[in-house]
Parts: C-alpha cells; structure tokens; sequence
C-alpha cells in the first residue's frame, strides 16, 4: 500500500523504518533527512538529461526520456529496497513529493512494500526546519576560555539527566583554527540545520536546555540566527580554571597530532596574532616546547574571548571558578 502522510507523522515514522531519499546523489549529499538512505531514481547526469529535455521539449518528452534512462535499473532498485528494509515498510520522498517518489513507491508497491509518502517532499521537511530552529527554548551556556572543559562540563550534564545539545559535535568541528582536526568532514550549512532541527524539536521547554558558548561560525557552519541570539541573551557560566591546566587539557586534545598539521593550524590565526608572535609559536612548536606554544596561542584565543564576553550583559554571566581537575 501507499500512503501519503504529513511531516509530523513521517517523523514520528522515521523513528522505527528505514527511510528512502530517492533524489540523485548530488542533492543528497548537499542535504537531507537525517538517517535517510539514498536510491535515487535519476542519478546526476540521468536528472540533467531530463531536465534538458524538459526544457527543449516539454513535460511529455521529459517523462518518456526518464523511463527510458531507469526502466532497466528496477529489478536493482527492488533488491536494493529489500536489503535497507526486509520488512518492506519504507517512508519515502523526493524533492516536492512528485514524479520521482511517486514512481519509486508504486514500483515497490508493486513488489509488496507499504510505503508511507512525505507530502510536499523534502521541500516541505525543509520548512518544517525552518520553523522549528524558530522555536524558542530555555537555554543555558557553558561558558569558558579555550581549554576550560567545556565540552567536558556538557557531557557530564547529559549525564546527569539535563538536556544538551552538542553543537560542536552535530557541526564535526570544534571551533577555532583547530576545531577539525581528528573530525569528520563538516555538513552543509543546510545539513546542520537538518540535524540541529531533529534535537530541537524534541526539547521540552519547560526544561534548561545547556549549550556550549559558540562563535556564530563553528568552521564553516552557521548557527541559526534565532538560536545564536538566544544564546547570546542567555544565562552563562562562565568556567575558569588555572592557566596550567587549560594547557594541559589543550594537550590531551590536540599534543598528538603531527606537528607539521599543528603548525599549519596555527599559521591560520596570523593575521590576529601578528607575523612575529605566530613565528615565535611556531618555534616553541617545532622545538617541541607545546606548553610555550599553547601559552602563545592562549594570549591571541583569550582576548578574543574576553571581547565576546564583553558583549553580553554582565548580570547574565556568572563566572564558576576551579582549583582542581574536572
């Protein structure tokens, strides 16, 4: 059977079957359903042969030639359709939940499947998104200067029970000229606010929601503007912790990566730093010296930090101090 369903009930949905994304590779690589499988029906260059067609010689043509370019892959379609879901119950979209998922599910209707159909497609998800990155939350920050734990503190407060979201870890960066080493390859702009948009709608308001302090840019993904402003009116903690043991928490992050990528990370902050302090750094790294190197980097990443700091409202920052490890 196939039934067309509305966004809410597709979400609820994906939670326990497999969901298809039948768009070609290059848009689902660009973004989408976070969990979806992709069996596109018209691969790249198969969708800008159609789509030239269309254009030349209207819809008719553009659906003959489209068959003609996958009616021989349908077997392959169905054996892959029954390896990503052997119970033959799939949800399933394309872009406006048009010809390409409509086509897709009767074939696998045909085979057996019950397939639940997004209305409106990924274009309709992506306004749901939208909306929901609207939505205000209680939120809290965990504030510090670079090396305070703060990711640390993060996860210890999931742990206990509270709601976090990690950023940083939905964003495969984190932060600053570092941030990607030993990460996945970050997600499109549009892929983060997917992800993000997942966690979000799942939030009970009425709860604090505990986020990391994040510049607006964490790499080259862009927190939301509704959330980054929220963050910034929020309530912080602000960690401080004793100069060694950031630099030995900074250590335990990044001391073993090869220091030729080190210094090619510290070379990205030269223009804040100074051509002179960067060389230093470089020296004290190359030299083996990381204590002396991280201390440099420190001088450049805490004046920043205290100059974000500075943009908040003061009765909103509540600093909590250690003397002992996290």
């Amino acid at each position: 059977m196939i039934h067309k369903i509305d966004i809410l009930q597709f979400i609820e949905q994906a939670q326990c079957i497999p969901i298809i994304d039948v768009r070609s590779e290059g848009e689902f690589a660009h973004a989408h359903f976070p969990g979806a499988h992709n069996l596109p029906l018209l691969n790249n260059e198969e969708r800008a042969i159609v789509g030239t067609t269309y254009k030349q010689e209207g819809n008719q043509q553009a659906v003959q030639k489209g068959y003609q370019l996958v009616g021989h892959k349908f077997h392959d379609y169905l054996q892959q359709a029954i390896q990503l879901a052997p119970d033959k119950k799939v949800g399933m979209y394309c872009w406006r939940g048009g010809l390409r998922s409509n086509i897709m599910a009767f074939l696998l209707h045909t085979a057996g499947f019950e397939v639940l159909l997004l209305q409106g497609g990924y274009k309709k998800y992506r306004h749901w998104v939208l909306q929901t990155l609207e939505l205000p939350k209680n939120i809290r920050i965990v504030g510090g200067k670079t090396g305070s734990g703060k990711t640390y503190i993060l996860h210890e407060i999931k742990k206990l029970g509270g709601q976090v979201i990690d950023l940083e870890q939905l964003a495969c960066h984190r932060g600053s000229a570092f941030g990607a080493l030993g990460q996945s390859i970050q997600p499109s702009v549009e892929m983060f606010e997917n992800k993000l948009a997942m966690h979000w709608n799942t939030l009970d308001s009425n709860k604090v929601t505990w986020l990391e302090n994040e510049s607006r840019l964490i790499g080259t993904v862009r927190i939301p503007h509704k959330i980054y402003e929220a963050m910034r009116q929020a309530i912080t903690y602000d960690l401080h912790l004793p100069l060694q043991q950031r630099i030995e928490n900074i250590l335990k992050d990044y001391g073993s990566f090869d220091k030729q990528i080190l210094a090619e990370c510290t070379k990205k902050v030269e223009k804040k730093m100074g051509n002179l302090r960067m060389q230093q750094a470089l020296d004290f790294l190359m030299a083996n010296e990381l204590n002396a190197w991280i201390f440099m980097l420190l001088e450049y990443y805490d004046k920043n930090y205290l100059h974000s700091k500075l943009q908040r409202k003061s009765e909103t920052v509540f600093a909590i101090s250690a003397d002992e490890k996290t």
